[in-house]
């Protein structure tokens, strides 16, 4: 409907598949409106066409971004890792920050003025994948393994994974820290916590799917019990599992498919889970 809000996430195109997990275009309505983020252990470059791009690095808690009435909003989510390859500089450094991109890359000016005229969001969207490809160094290998160790649905621990990858403890969490901002045990946190998100988004797409309580997602999804969840999501978010679900969900209403996000962060073949489903179309 008209003056109403929308938003279109899908699977990153083909050079993009490793280094990003998800691509959106946003719409915003008659009124402005007050984007939350929520850490995912990656970063995000983004552009409110008709300004410059800019970089959201690594975050620790919930942050918020105004975007105008009228406005769209293009963007890439960086896979856990990347950024580091990406601007050229630890990943440490940017953490929480939201970053002007013209501090970072010097010819950006010109690919405003391109994703400004695009004459379709479609189209901007395409030239921003396609200036974060061609910017972005080869990942880490190392810290693409302990990105993969530590996702929910494989359960690995922290504490396993010096021996596992054949690192020192010290070693491994420089280099964490370099490409993806924050150290392992933090982003063992921040993953688990997107993986509890994923499994309430996956439950509410079943159509029919059984409701399960909080306690059971805690437990499905890492967490010692229900108390453990909503000390981790006071942490990460500021608010309760269920002020959070609530929000989401308000947020969410008028149908926003986030599968190109959650599913990734769902385990293969587990019946408690979705298979994976086929990106949206813009």
């Amino acid at each position: 409907m008209a003056g109403e809000s929308s938003y279109v996430e899908r699977a990153p195109a083909p050079a993009l598949a490793a280094l990003a997990s998800s691509v959106w275009i946003q719409q915003v309505g008659d009124r402005p409106l007050a984007q939350r983020h929520v850490p995912h252990g990656g970063a995000e470059v983004r552009c409110v066409l008709g300004e410059a791009p800019r970089l959201l690095g690594p975050l620790t808690t919930s942050t918020y971004q105004e975007i105008p009435a009228g406005g769209t909003v293009v963007g890439v989510r960086l896979r856990p890792g990347v950024l580091g390859g990406l601007v050229g500089v630890p990943a440490d450094e940017l953490v929480d920050q939201d970053i002007a991109g013209t501090d970072i890359w010097c010819d950006l000016a010109y690919v405003t003025d391109l994703l400004g005229n695009a004459t379709t969001p479609r189209g901007a969207l395409d030239l921003l994948q396609s200036f974060v490809a061609r910017r972005a160094g080869e990942p880490d290998r190392l810290v693409n393994e302990i990105v993969r160790n530590l996702m929910p649905w494989h359960g690995s621990r922290t504490a396993a994974l010096p021996a596992l990858l054949s690192i020192s403890e010290r070693q491994l969490r420089r280099r964490c820290r370099a490409a993806v901002g924050v150290g392992p045990k933090e982003l063992h946190r921040i993953l688990r916590f997107q993986g509890f998100t994923a499994r309430v988004q996956a439950s509410v797409a079943q159509q029919g799917a059984a409701p399960v309580g909080l306690a059971g997602w805690a437990v499905e999804t890492g967490y010692h019990d229900q108390a453990h969840l909503s000390r981790e999501c006071r942490r990460l978010t500021g608010v309760t599992p269920g002020e959070y679900l609530a929000q989401a969900g308000a947020a969410c209403s008028c149908g926003h498919d986030h599968a190109a996000s959650y599913v990734p962060m769902l385990g293969p073949g587990n019946g408690r889970f979705v298979q994976e489903r086929r990106p949206i179309r813009a």
